[in-house]
């Protein structure tokens, strides 16, 4: 629901005594973040059962009590709302996920300011986001790179973002990619634990730098291929390029990676004759708690035609 500018009531529960206003609020209204609540709460939007006005969010809420809680209209995003298809695979009032197309990038930047899935999102989305930090915008919190296809979550309240977003710093987020990789991998299954930071020699790639964030990809094979194979690659962290990279330093890069690939000549004659022009790389599960509901949440999503392509191609 888009809050806008309307004024509700929120119910303290009668079972709690001394508890912090903002926490009790927080408790009394699930879809909003304690951080929000505690910046509506100094900034004068909060008022207690006689009226006046309740400006300490660390005050002490009264059991049982009605509090009135004003939401101011929430911002208009910067990002121009645009009608971009999109595979939606769950929604509610508080969060979508969605299985990215292979070339979409998430979110506008340089050199790409708009056509991005934050642009479809306030779309698709339009009038239902309650506004991120008082802006109406989609909350991102990870993201897949532009070539990468696949599963990925956004919230649409503040409290849905505050919940997604200390999962995946938690390392909680069920997250597995399927790769197509140049090479057997020996052994078929193994964990690679390799800190990831920004290339000293190359501004634009990541590396495995000493002392860089920590970076652990547990891999294993699902196929053998022609000079290949199909492996799962389950993230136990989630940095930038981390299954290319990870994949690269045992020496089997992925199928198609302008960036990290060593593309043998056999591989290269077949990607060339399908047109297949991305890393060969698919976010194929998704399972993390529902940020409000505590439900468990699990989304599958199988290769998409390209990369199925070039599997079945590499497997005859």
């Amino acid at each position: 629901m888009n809050r806008g500018s309307a004024t509700i009531e929120a119910r303290v529960a009668d079972d709690v005594p001394g508890l912090r206003l903002d926490r009790a609020l927080a408790d009394a209204l699930p879809e909003v973040s304690r951080e929000r609540l505690k910046a509506l709460i100094a900034g004068g939007a909060v008022t207690d059962p006689q009226g006046k006005l309740a400006s300490d969010p660390s005050g002490k809420a009264i059991p049982g009590a009605i509090y009135r809680v004003t939401f101011p209209p929430a911002a208009p995003s910067e990002n121009a709302a645009q009608d971009i298809a999109l595979n939606v695979v769950f929604e509610d009032e508080y969060l979508i996920v969605i299985d990215k197309q292979a070339g979409l990038v998430v979110h506008p930047a340089a050199g790409n300011a708009d056509g991005t899935l934050v642009n479809a999102l306030l779309h698709h989305c339009a009038g239902n986001l309650s506004g991120i930090g008082g802006v109406a915008r989609p909350g991102i919190v990870h993201r897949i790179d532009k070539d990468t296809s696949g599963l990925m979550v956004a919230a649409k309240t503040d409290r849905a973002h505050e919940g997604l977003a200390r999962q995946f710093h938690d390392h909680t987020i069920d997250r597995r990619y399927k790769a197509i990789v140049s090479g057997r991998p020996a052994p078929p299954a193994g964990t690679i634990d390799a800190p990831l930071a920004r290339s000293p020699s190359n501004r634009k790639k990541i590396a495995i730098v000493p002392g860089g964030k920590r970076a652990v990809t547990h891999y294993s094979t699902i196929e053998r291929l022609r000079e290949g194979a199909l492996v799962e690659c389950r993230l136990e962290t989630g940095r930038t390029h981390q299954v290319r990279v990870h994949m690269a330093s045992l020496g089997h890069p992925l199928l198609g990676d302008p960036v990290y690939g060593r593309t043998k000549q056999g591989h290269k004659a077949v990607l060339e004759t399908l047109g297949f022009r991305r890393q060969a790389l698919h976010a194929a599960r998704l399972g993390f708690i529902h940020p409000v509901r505590s439900t468990a949440l699990s989304f599958d999503s199988e290769m998409p035609s390209d990369m199925q392509e070039l599997f079945d191609t590499l497997y005859s």
